[in-house]
């Protein structure tokens, strides 16, 4: 467990090692340039792509809990042209909140095809409710070949519809998925029952009102000297989760009672209940339908295996999911899905609180996880990570984690000028995979973006300039996002954009599986993940200097399979679903 203001259980020799190690973090102590061979810098072009949005998230103090932890980027192509766009979900302020007025709404930007992007926020009719918004993802809810927009918030979820024509409209109420009066954080759509239509998961955090927080005392860090800070999650109580049930018919119905949902995040004498956050589906066990996983706040992570039936049972503790090696809960924040060894099994990735580490879950095989961050190389440091994302960055065919960072209490800066934190705004971090399942940190091979520092939450990755090479996008509280673009090293890659015509048309679920140089690669096709957060829909495949391919086969959510022959590389391949 993490510390928010007065919340600590680290053991002593846990915090002699975070200590050592998180001070070789604070030096920057990484991988050189010259020992990491050929390593791909990325340069930050925010203000020269035309991206003007400035996150709003309470007050620089950051004295309520609601104003630490949005928000959310979200990467599609919402008109179709094969171009990734970019949706930024926006916050409040306390004082708006109290006084009933709106916020000043979420922007969606529009890739122009030369480096540049338009915000097209109210020709497109995506400015949102004017709740306080936390994240967002995307799925093409109703079939018409258009991505669809969900927005989470802090009052009334917002579902945009695409009309197919450049705009969208709310259908949230007429949709039956408003659900007012929550704190609605993490998304992410997934076809459980294989009928062809998008469902929906909703993470919730915790029953926070302004009038409690203010009523409750504030805590000290663990510096005496440090000012008071805001009160963590356990001092609110937690709220179920909800999982809405596509009909096909023009609306959604919750079906969260049904499919166990409720039972498995709703606190009693047995279920701690969950502060959620992340959340990501994906096949964990291979059998044909998907399962999710969420990143739980100071509670225990939320593994929901798929019974088949239209129900789901939470099976991380027995999976060896929920909590680290050591039998802790952690403070989870960001999560990702994805088979990082190359070895035919989706493993799990969760971000959490300073001062502890990352965690890499190794799927095992036999329907359990082990908790392999340390002989991974994820040792304790002092980043409080936000948004996570495996991505293979250098185009080697092993897949690298990156994360984004920042603290909640702006107080810490005063250890970091100490030299024994990180600070309140944190550099992002690349572990690089230099071999079979062990990473190190290399960030500060990457170039200038990965010295700066920010405060960081929602992290999208995409190849916004369909050049091969995937690019990041932070969502940063108190400025604007950074948008990094891979300026890349030799190395051939491939990138695959699916249709389906008989599964849902984003293809959420699909399973693609690339032979080339010896490797198997498989990705799927996801929804969600991150911190609150959606990347690119497109599955991308480093293929180092393999020209060649020798199989590319495609599992669709349908449970067909089409085997493709690509004859070239460093292409973006489009795949169609066969009808039969």
């Amino acid at each position: 467990m993490a510390c928010y203001g007065d919340r600590m259980s680290f053991r002593p020799l846990a915090v002699v090692s975070a200590v050592i190690l998180a001070a070789a973090f604070v030096r920057g102590q990484t991988i050189a340039p010259a020992a990491l061979g050929p390593f791909p810098k990325f340069d930050r072009v925010t203000e020269k792509a035309g991206i003007d949005f400035q996150l709003d998230s309470g007050s620089p103090a950051r004295e309520f809990i609601i104003e630490s932890n949005s928000a959310g980027v979200v990467a599609l192509d919402y008109d179709n042209d094969g171009w990734i766009d970019l949706y930024f979900v926006n916050g409040s302020t306390v004082e708006r909140l109290e006084s009933g007025q709106k916020s000043r709404g979420n922007r969606l930007y529009r890739n122009n095809h030369d480096g540049t992007f338009s915000d097209v926020t109210d020709r497109t009719g995506t400015r949102g409710n004017g709740d306080w918004a936390f994240g967002g993802c995307a799925g093409d809810v109703d079939n018409n070949g258009f991505d669809d927009l969900f927005v989470t918030t802090y009052g009334r979820d917002v579902l945009l519809l695409n009309n197919g024509n450049g705009t969208f409209r709310d259908v949230s109420r007429a949709w039956g998925i408003e659900s007012p009066g929550r704190w609605h954080s993490g998304c992410a759509f997934g076809d459980y029952d294989r009928d062809g239509d998008l469902d929906l998961y909703v993470s919730n955090y915790a029953q926070f009102t302004v009038a409690a927080s203010r009523a409750m005392p504030y805590y000290r860090d663990r510096d005496p000297k440090a000012p008071f800070t805001q009160p963590g999650p356990d001092k609110y109580p937690t709220t179920p989760h909800e999982f809405y049930e596509n009909t096909g018919r023009g609306r959604f119905v919750d079906a969260s009672v049904r499919t166990g949902i409720t039972r498995a995040t709703t606190k009693s004498k047995s279920v701690p209940g969950a502060y959620g956050f992340g959340v990501v589906w994906g096949d964990y066990d291979n059998d044909g339908d998907l399962d999710i996983y969420v990143a739980s706040d100071t509670t225990a992570n939320l593994l929901f295996r798929n019974n088949g039936d239209r129900t789901f049972t939470d099976v991380a503790a027995s999976a060896g999911a929920a909590v680290d090696a050591d039998g802790r809960s952690q403070a989870g924040m960001g999560v990702d899905m994805a088979d990082y060894d190359n070895d035919g099994r989706l493993d799990l990735a969760v971000t959490n609180f300073a001062e502890d580490h990352f965690t890499i879950y190794h799927n095992e095989g036999n329907g359990t996880f082990a908790d392999v961050s340390k002989r991974a190389g994820l040792m304790p440091a002092p980043y409080l990570g936000w948004g996570a994302q495996f991505v293979d960055l250098d185009h080697d065919g092993l897949l690298d984690l990156v994360t984004v960072n920042g603290h909640v209490n702006p107080s810490v800066q005063m250890g970091a000028r100490a030299g024994r934190r990180a600070g309140y705004r944190q550099r992002p971090l690349i572990f690089h995979q230099v071999a079979g399942g062990l990473f190190r940190e290399v960030g500060l091979a990457a170039g200038q973006a990965f010295g700066d520092v920010y405060s960081s939450r929602g992290l999208a990755v995409a190849d916004l300039n369909n050049d091969g090479q995937m690019d990041l996008v932070f969502a940063n509280q108190e400025e604007k996002p950074a948008v990094l673009l891979n300026r890349g090293v030799p190395g051939h890659w491939l990138t695959v954009k699916l249709k389906a015509t008989q599964s849902n048309r984003s293809a959420i679920g699909a399973r693609v599986t690339l032979k080339a140089g010896g490797l198997t690669q498989l990705r799927e096709v996801k929804s969600g993940g991150s911190f609150l957060s959606q990347s690119d829909l497109r599955v991308h495949f480093g293929l180092g200097t393999s020209s060649s391919l020798e199989a590319l086969t495609v599992r669709w959510p349908s449970g067909r399979t089409s085997v493709e022959h690509p004859t070239s590389v460093d292409q973006i391949l489009t795949i169609t679903e066969p009808a039969r």
